[in-house]
Formats: structure tokens, C-alpha cells, sequence
């Protein structure tokens, strides 16, 4: 499913780099299911809404039945945008940077191995900076090639 997204990704922009896949447990609910995580970088014409209504696309495409619940599950494909550049939205639609990044070491880890100098804008700290204090304890493996 991975791959799947990020060949999708690569219309609408250049992908730039790519992190490790990682397997780790479900973050905010229980599951029985192991997830595997990884981070894009793409550069890209789109602006942000018009791409975050594309990753729904490809989130779609995947299997993914949209909802209107707040509550996490299952999901074939879940894509997140974490960052656009430097800039700073928040919307009815779109929050950026995403809101929870610094609090979850299944996007810090994989984000750290292709960006550990990113700032962020609103905390002002490095992606490494934000690793080494993450509150987070869940098991984030990066999974073997």
C-alpha cells in the first residue's frame, strides 16, 4: 500500500526523498493490527488544500471509506501532511504544521532520518530537537530491507 501511494504522490510533484519504512502499534486506540509508517518529501506546484484534497484521492483510491468521525481505527491507507514549506494554515479544513506531529515518534522517527535540521515553525525546534523530547513511548522498528 506503501508503494501504491507513493507512486500516486509522484503525479503531483516530484518526490525528493523518502524515509524507511517503520512497523509500530496503533497511536490513540487499540487494535490488534501492526502499522507500517513512512515520511514523503514531494516537491510540487499544488497548493496546499488542493494537495491535501489530492492525498484524500489517493487515500480513496486505496480503500479508505471517508467518515466524519473524530475517533481513530483501521485504515487501508492514511496520508498526513505534515508540512508545506514553512508555512502556517489553520482552517476549517487544514491545520499546518499537522497539530500532533511533535507528539507522535511513529512521524517524528521517520521524518528525523530525511529532515532532522527542519524547523518548525511554531515550536522553533529542529525535527532532532523534537525526537530527543517526545513524549511518546510506543515502539516505532524500523522494518528490515
Amino acid at each position: 500500500m506503501l508503494s501504491f501511494a507513493i507512486e500516486q504522490l509522484g503525479h503531483f510533484g516530484y518526490v525528493s526523498a523518502l524515509s524507511s519504512c517503520y512497523i509500530t502499534t496503533p497511536w490513540g486506540y487499540q487494535s490488534e493490527n501492526m502499522f507500517l509508517n513512512q515520511v514523503v518529501s514531494i516537491k510540487t506546484e499544488l497548493e496546499p488544500h488542493i494537495l491535501l484534497e489530492s492525498l484524500q484521492r489517493i487515500e480513496q483510491a486505496a480503500g479508505r471509506i471517508p467518515t466524519t468521525s473524530s475517533h481513530y481505527s483501521d485504515r487501508p491507507l492514511d496520508i498526513d501532511l505534515l508540512f508545506y514549506d514553512e508555512r502556517v494554515i489553520s482552517d476549517d479544513i487544514l491545520t499546518l504544521p499537522h497539530p500532533r506531529l511533535h507528539l507522535r515518534l511513529f512521524v517524528l522517527v521517520p521524518l528525523n532520518e530525511i529532515a532532522p535540521t527542519l524547523l518548525h515553525p511554531l515550536l522553533h525546534q529542529t525535527m532532532a530537537q523534537l525526537l530527543v523530547i517526545c513524549p511518546d513511548a510506543t515502539a516505532v522498528i524500523r522494518q528490515p530491507i
